[in-house]
């Protein structure tokens, strides 16, 4: 498996099944840049627009250097929903990424949490990979929309309570879960916009389905790494976003963290 753009954010590095209230409407532009050792090795931008019925998200990125062993070369997605009884449910998703190896391209179309339709192309069709099932495609989420983070209730949307989840991703391609749990809080500032507290969540990956047994990320992410996911809030919502992403390794620890973070209300 690879790396949506924003890491998505990538880890491009969560759940449209998760309770929650998307309260009022919002908008988040988002830069980021990725880092190995301190080292920039690419950027990545994600733009989500929230209202009171539905949602629109897309994001765009590029890796370089020694982050493309790991991460898509560059690749665009975009994913758009409803919003009902304050829950984010994906209607359409479509990626197009492409690396050293591997051109691909995504278009699939959701109802309730289950793929109705799904068109996926690739230049290596013949790679061996882990078979997908009709059960690995029903109860998922895209992984755009999996990164808009409900938080239920009327108080605020930083604690304890904004990691306890399981997300089952499923990005036409490949299924796989990331399992959040509460780390602790601490306060973040972008270049450019948000600056106030985050919820850092511990980050627990589990390839499924769809992955080669032989990826190189697969094996990297499944070896007990201490992977944090920070999260932000959206103005104007009861959502929260990626702020950044941190896979700890002895040899330099790979960050892919927020130089801009606008978010403002409708």
């Amino acid at each position: 498996m690879k790396l949506p753009p924003a890491g998505t954010v990538a880890l491009a590095l969560l759940a449209a099944g998760a309770a929650g209230t998307a309260q009022a409407d919002g908008r988040l532009e988002a830069r980021y840049r990725m880092s190995v050792a301190g080292i920039t090795v690419g950027q990545s931008e994600i733009s989500a627009v929230v209202g009171s019925t539905d949602y629109a998200s897309s994001a765009r990125g590029r890796a370089s250097g020694v982050l493309r062993v790991l991460v898509t070369g560059e690749g665009s997605v975009s994913a758009r929903g409803a919003i009902v009884d304050g829950r984010l449910v994906p209607a359409s998703f479509a990626s197009r990424t492409v690396g050293d190896d591997e051109t691909a391209t995504v278009m699939m179309t959701l109802a309730g949490g289950d793929v109705k339709e799904i068109s996926a192309q690739t230049s290596a069709p013949d790679a061996e990979r882990v078979p997908v099932t009709a059960a690995d495609r029903k109860g998922i989420v895209d992984p755009l929309t999996a990164f808009l983070i409900p938080i239920g209730g009327d108080g605020d949307v930083i604690g304890t309570q904004s990691c306890g989840r399981t997300l089952p991703i499923f990005d036409g391609r490949r299924r796989y879960d990331l399992a959040l749990a509460f780390k602790r809080i601490e306060r973040v500032k972008a270049d450019r916009g948000y600056a106030g507290p985050a919820v850092v969540c511990a980050v627990a990956f589990t390839a499924i389905a769809g992955h080669r047994p032989d990826s190189a990320l697969v094996k990297y992410l499944a070896g007990g790494r201490d992977i944090e996911l920070t999260l932000a809030p959206i103005a104007g919502t009861h959502l929260l976003a990626p702020f950044r992403l941190a896979i700890i390794n002895m040899l330099g620890d790979i960050v892919i963290e927020a130089t801009a973070f606008e978010t403002m209300a409708k």
